[in-house]
């Protein structure tokens, strides 16, 4: 291996110290954190940061900057003693680690410059770094090039090997998974130890560069990080041999010491050789920093249907989309394989540069979704209802990251019919009410879809909406407006309300007019909005009424009978929830409604129920 020059040796050896000692420093501050994970990458950071980062730090969001994702999050001591040597926080922030307060959490977040997400959830990092790269070379077209930094440990994750062969597939050259074979893990050794061939193998299968050096020697890894940069036609993985805890003895490759503040922090920094003061000058990139974009029209022609059409929801949100794409350049599709059956085939037809063929890999899908919005574009995920449960993690780390991002899951609920229970998504109304700051959307006609699709790019944080796989009646004209947060009255009665979405408010007006038979009169709630739900209309209808039907083709837990609930916490009203509550089998879409109990006759039998009850 070729060695840097005997100055920049030296520096480089001091500048790890430096980190180590800084790691050290911060966790003991803290009581808690991680510093033997950080001082494992002590030089392979060091090296990065003073040689081979395109950085201007004094510019965050210059678009030609490099990327560096912790995919090992709990080694964050190490990164904030980064961006203290590189000048962006100052020592005393550095001591302020995992304070109430502090910019300096326990895994990195987005609330830190240069943290594009939030990390920590072993096996998401180097996901996100597929997206970003994918996004440097499509969308944005500029030479910034992706660093990730990984552990030992998480390679036993599904999600990690999605990433190696979604990025070997596309050949992303801009991406480099730096990998700290530490040989230890949480509560003892990894599964292949220090057997860097075992890994390389398999990344080499995938498609990788793979290069294998000693992690502690700077000019093996300034060697192999002119390497990664300058290989083309693939990505490349760099496998360092290091010792966890490395440079302390009361530590080094010790099993037990992990997730732990060292025990004498005076005498490890001591060992270390003492405090240092070194400043690194990152280098700034000297590629152009405007990212490239896509024509666009600015003005949103939606598509249309008559009133009394009978068009899929998933009908609508493809041809939305797609007009959507046309009048935003900045919409990005991606798809799991299914764009024949979500629509979003019809985005990909009308924009193949924006459309994202992430394969059946949903963990994936969503983590480029996020690396994606991380730049700035606004993407749209889709797959069945069912199938984004696999992602559900992501999901989660993407709100910890503050993203931005529309999600869609088609074929939701018994409704689907035949395919059975494995097909159907049955929680993913509570799934993703669960997740912080989330809005919630469940459209029940073609116009209405295809208004919530238009607006969804507009709102921020986790969107999620749910679309049928049958046709149903138009209910609604072109130009009605549906609020987030609102809901639609469709009918008005004083004896009962009935509160619905998706394909049980068909069900709900049938059964309104099998109740006028009966002479009963009942207001009908399309309940679009499940998050934020409506609550001052329900309370409105709960006191004039005087008691609730809820419907909805989902599990009874957290959906939408349970948001009723929660906005009706106060009102003392009767509210009788029909859900899916028996495992589903195969038979037609209406024969599924009435198995599970919540098609037009039993909502019928309900109400008839409740006002019984009410009369005494």
């Amino acid at each position: 291996m070729r060695a840097v020059d005997e100055p920049d040796y030296r520096f480089l050896c001091e500048l790890a110290a430096q980190l180590r000692v800084d790691s050290v420093r911060a966790s003991a501050a803290a009581g808690s954190g991680h510093p033997t994970s950080s001082m494992s990458a002590a030089e392979l950071m060091a090296v990065l940061l003073a040689r081979h980062l395109r950085l201007d730090v004094r510019d965050p969001d210059n678009p030609a900057n490099d990327h560096l994702i912790f995919s090992k999050g709990h080694a964050s001591p190490l990164l904030y003693s980064m961006a203290k040597a590189a000048g962006v926080i100052t020592d005393e922030e550095l001591l302020t680690f995992r304070r109430r307060g502090s910019r300096l959490e326990g895994h990195p977040t987005p609330r830190m410059p240069f943290v594009d997400v939030a990390t920590g959830s072993l096996g998401f990092g180097l996901p996100v770094g597929v997206g970003l790269a994918l996004t440097g070379r499509k969308l944005d077209r500029l030479p910034y090039h992706i660093w990730v930094l990984c552990g030992d440990s998480e390679l036993a994750e599904g999600s990690m090997w999605e990433a190696f062969e979604h990025a070997g597939h596309e050949g992303l050259t801009n991406l480099t998974a730096i990998i700290d074979v530490n040989r230890l893990g949480q509560r003892g050794p990894t599964r292949h130890g220090w057997d860097l061939s075992a890994y390389a193998r398999r990344m080499s299968a995938f498609g990788w560069h793979t290069i294998e050096i000693d992690g502690h020697d700077p000019g093996e890894i300034d060697y192999a990080l002119s390497d990664a940069r300058g290989t083309r036609r693939r990505p490349t993985a760099i496998l360092a041999r290091t010792s966890k805890g490395h440079g302390v003895s009361a530590v080094e490759d010790r099993e037990g010491k992990h997730g732990k503040p060292i025990a004498d922090p005076e005498q490890a920094i001591a060992e270390l050789g003492g405090p240092r003061d070194l400043t690194v000058e990152v280098q700034p990139p000297t590629s152009p920093r405007d990212p490239y974009g896509f024509a666009a029209t600015g003005t949103l022609d939606l598509p249309v249907w008559e009133v009394g059409e009978n068009v899929a929801t998933r009908e609508a949100f493809g041809e939305a989309l797609a007009a959507l794409g046309t009048a935003c350049g900045d919409v990005v599709a991606l798809d799991g394989e299914v764009a024949d059956s979500t629509r979003l085939e019809a985005f990909a037809e009308a924009h193949p540069e924006r459309f994202f063929e992430c394969y059946i890999a949903e963990q994936q899908m969503v983590a480029a979704a996020i690396g994606v919005q991380a730049r700035g574009w606004k993407p749209y995920a889709a797959t069945f209802a069912a199938f984004l449960t696999r992602a559900y993690d992501f999901v989660r780390m993407a709100a910890v990251s503050r993203a931005d991002l529309c999600l869609v899951g088609s074929h939701a609920g018994v409704s689907i019919g035949e395919d059975g229970p494995s097909q159907m998504g049955l929680e993913d109304l509570a799934a993703f009410r669960a997740v912080h700051g989330s809005t919630v959307l469940y459209p029940c006609d073609a116009n209405q879809t295809a208004r919530l699709v238009g607006d969804m790019a507009g709102l921020g944080g986790i969107r999620y909406l749910r679309t049928t796989r049958g046709a149903t009646p138009v209910v609604y004209d072109a130009g009605e407006h549906f609020p987030v947060g609102g809901s639609k009255v469709l009918r008005t009665g004083d004896q009962a309300t009935i509160v619905a979405a998706g394909i049980t408010v068909h069900e709900a007006l049938a059964a309104a007019d099998l109740l006028r038979e009966d002479g009963i009169e009942v207001t009908v709630i399309d309940a679009y909005s499940v998050k934020p739900i409506d609550a001052e209309r329900l309370r409105t209808a709960a006191a004039d009424t005087g008691g609730i039907v809820t419907v909805e083709d989902h599990w009874p837990e957290g959906g939408l009978g349970d948001a009723v609930l929660a906005a009706l916490a106060t009102s003392p009203v009767p509210v009788v929830k029909l859900a899916v509550s028996a495992l589903p089998g195969s038979a037609t879409p209406q024969e599924q409604l009435e198995e599970a109990g919540i098609d037009r006759h039993a909502i019928r039998l309900a109400v008839q129920d409740l006002v019984k009850r009410a009369a005494g």
